[in-house]
């Protein structure tokens, strides 16, 4: 049955125990990289990402970008808004609202923290990402920046629940081959870490009362 998923089921949703790695697993490349993997100096860099929850069609969505070519990392992949912690950042909170509003222009006045899920160290970029789910009531105006971002996918916060749109490939990576299960957003493919982010997401709205359950927040934009 579909999931009823109103603001104020997925905010009550995030307040439980997050299911953690086991979660994240589910949509981890088979092998995975590890540190070992990589010739990194000194510990990994703090960064965080958002998943930003805003209302378009009737629905709640959130915002992926396409990577550019020009950027150091993950070059034409789909990732969440975010990045590294800087000097100025007094939490990983301020990290990913700072980076979203660099990346796509959202006001970070306007973004509401409704959770955190698991922490995921990403080997390839020697960062471990605290992920964050923020809300905004209202559609953002994006501005995307040329430098980092190619193009902006608006995802449906449903589709996340929907087995078709879930696959697995065998990919190429630093010269082997790994299995990748990843989500699909039309022609975009999700997989990698902001893969692994998403299916603890997931695994948190499955626990989520079917559309035919009664909710004291009705309508998908109320708290």
């Amino acid at each position: 049955m579909p999931r009823n998923l109103s603001i104020g089921r997925v905010r009550r949703a995030l307040q439980a125990p997050l299911p953690g790695v086991a979660a994240q697993s589910r949509m981890a490349t088979r092998p995975r990289s590890s540190a070992a993997d990589f010739d990194h100096p000194g510990p990994p860099r703090e960064g965080a990402v958002l998943v930003l929850l805003y209302p378009c069609d009737g629905r709640l969505c959130f915002p992926l970008t396409r990577r550019t070519e020009r950027v150091l990392t993950h070059r034409g992949q789909i990732s969440l808004p975010g990045g590294g912690r800087e000097a100025a950042d007094r939490t990983l909170w301020d990290t990913a609202a700072r980076e979203a509003m660099e990346e796509i222009g959202v006001d970070p006045s306007s973004i509401e923290q409704i959770g955190a899920l698991t922490p995921l160290y990403v080997p390839p970029s020697h960062f471990t990402i605290q992920p964050f789910v923020g809300y905004t009531p209202h559609r953002p105006t994006f501005r995307l920046s040329e430098d980092e971002v190619a193009e902006l996918i608006e995802m449906p916060l449903e589709a996340l629940l929907d087995p078709a749109a879930k696959a697995e490939e065998s990919r190429l990576v630093r010269g082997r081959m790994i299995q990748a299960p990843y989500y699909r957003r039309g022609e975009h493919v999700i997989w990698g870490a902001t893969a692994m982010i998403l299916s603890e997401l997931e695994v948190i709205l499955s626990t989520l009362p079917d559309s035919s359950s009664p909710d004291p927040a009705r309508n998908v934009f109320e708290s």
